[in-house]
């Protein structure tokens, strides 16, 4: 089973002038194959964030590369992304559901078993994130689930789960093994787009 990989964008690691470094990243992924991108720039006004999510758009037509938006559904729907991305505490996704077109993606971040079978009960989702698994520079001070927390959240859920926090290339194996159907990064990318390849 090949992993799903989710590039996470974080502008800051660009620079001031991150814009079109930033776009370039997101259409080097979808030329390699990665199949989902959250547009995860939480405090981005909407002018600017419709403009860099337009871009992404743009920048995975032609290929299997969907571009979903962090909580902003007025955004990804007028500048037509595939699908959203929920906080854990965010509005509901059958409320988001009503106002969607059909193949639209919406998924879910959780951090617990407890949130997993809140989020499914819920409906209208598509896919659930969770973490932390593994420790990580972007979440400084908080304790990571592990490959076990991981696995108990899979368990719990039909709902497809990406896993996220500290994730490297050689960590895809044991993720996928726990149960989860691939991996949500930031750092992972940084270096190198990572191509999706058979677990």
């Amino acid at each position: 089973m090949r992993p799903v990989l989710c590039l996470i964008t974080d502008r800051r690691r660009f620079g001031p002038q991150w814009e079109h470094p930033l776009v370039e990243r997101v259409a080097n992924a979808a030329r390699e194959g990665v199949h989902l991108v959250q547009i995860r720039e939480r405090d981005l006004d909407g002018g600017p964030l419709m403009r860099l999510v337009s871009a992404c758009v743009a920048a995975v037509r032609g290929t299997r590369t969907r571009i979903l938006v962090n909580d902003r559904l007025d955004v990804a729907l007028a500048a037509g992304a595939h699908g959203l991305h929920l906080r854990a505490n965010s509005f509901s996704a059958a409320r988001a559901r009503a106002l969607t077109p059909p193949a639209f993606l919406i998924g879910r971040s959780i951090h617990s078993v407890a949130e997993a079978r809140a989020a499914a009960d819920e409906g209208g989702l598509d896919y659930l994130v969770f973490g932390t698994v593994f420790a990580t520079v972007s979440k400084p001070g908080q304790a990571p689930a592990g490959t076990a927390g991981l696995s108990a959240v899979a368990r719990a859920t039909r709902l497809p789960v990406l896993a996220v926090g500290g994730i490297t290339p050689e960590r895809i194996g044991d993720v996928m093994r726990a149960g989860a159907c691939g991996a949500a990064a930031i750092g992972m990318f940084n270096s190198a787009v990572v191509r999706p390849v058979d677990s």
